[in-house]
């Protein structure tokens, strides 16, 4: 439960955005409550954002070694809280925007709150294979972030599955590290621009595998992925395939159902803010993260933006 009733600023995210936002917050005594999310049924929505499902985190600068995705997150968490931040479990139900204070309803408590900042960040699509959740987390070979973990894969025959310009973009970005690319896809037409098409179709190590759909994901403890068995959708022909991992492209789905109809979003979701700040459509409400940021999708620019959704939220409280 809440020790008030009432904040100055209420974060709801508790990833990379959510914490550095509660940091500043709460450094410029603005005494901030964090309503940390999870507890619904998906196994992957916990408090702390996607980097509590990752193993090692590489990119965040400052850690030359490397850190854990729950220890960094950790270390976030306990910063925020030295300044004083307050926190709180569980996913806001409903939100009404037509009186100030804002009001949140959770499933225990009902909150207001002066200003509101949304970094609920956005879930990648899986393919909802039974074994995918330990390949991604405790195993390893599974991602949904080329940009993250190219790296890990220097000289390995990898699987991209998908068919939009996230898959081609994905697939580029890999050559750069893989041996061979080899572009998974339910169908023999694609849903990525003529460009990006163009670009993966000229890229001699992109191989192409259509017509088919991943039904099992091969390999296990202390080998991490191994390959993946294909079924071609038109034949029923299903064929193993050898690969050292495989990244899915399917798309991401921003957590922002709870704020539709009531904050301006763009057609797949995400919230828009006006150019050069983290405001919203209402004056008050901030986003910050991967609910509003489609592009980048990275820690440390959703710690960045953390950041500025809290100078603005200061900054709308002293006006």
């Amino acid at each position: 439960m809440p020790k008030k009733e009432s904040y100055k600023v209420v974060i709801l995210g508790s990833g990379p955005a959510g914490l550095t936002a509660a940091l500043y917050a709460s450094r410029a005594n603005l005494e901030p409550l964090v309503v940390e999310g999870g507890g619904g049924g998906d196994p992957t929505d916990v408090p702390g954002g996607q980097l509590m499902l990752t193993t090692d985190v590489d990119n965040y600068p400052g850690f030359p070694e490397g850190i854990l995705g729950p220890e960094l997150m950790d270390r976030m968490r306990q910063q925020a809280t030295r300044f004083g931040t307050e926190f709180m479990s569980g996913a806001v139900q409903e939100v009404s925007f037509d009186e100030r204070p804002f009001v949140l309803v959770l499933p225990e408590a009902k909150i207001k709150a002066e200003t509101l900042i949304v970094a609920t960040g956005a879930t990648a699509r899986w393919l909802g294979l039974p074994e995918e959740l330990d390949f991604r987390t405790r195993i390893g070979g599974v991602s949904a972030c080329a940009t993250c973990d190219g790296f890990f894969y220097k000289q390995k025959e990898v699987l991209v599955v998908g068919g939009g310009d996230t898959a081609m973009e994905e697939a580029t970005f890999l050559t750069k590290f893989a041996s061979r690319v080899t572009i998974v896809h339910r169908r023999d037409s694609f849903r990525a621009s003529k460009i990006m098409l163009d670009k993966a179709r000229a890229n001699p190590k992109i191989a192409w595998l259509l017509d088919s759909v991943i039904e099992a994901i091969l390999g296990g403890e202390g080998k991490g992925v191994t390959g993946a068995r294909v079924r071609n959708v038109k034949t029923g022909a299903v064929h193993e395939v050898a690969a050292g991992g495989i990244f899915m492209a399917i798309g991401h789905v921003p957590n922002t159902a709870v704020f539709r109809g009531k904050l301006e979003t763009d057609e797949s979701g995400y919230l828009l803010t006006r150019a050069g700040t983290t405001a919203t459509s209402i004056p008050g409400v901030f986003a910050a993260g991967d609910v509003q940021d489609h592009r980048y999708r990275q820690a440390i620019t959703a710690a960045g933006s953390g950041c500025m959704a809290a100078i603005d939220a200061e900054r709308f409280l002293s006006h």
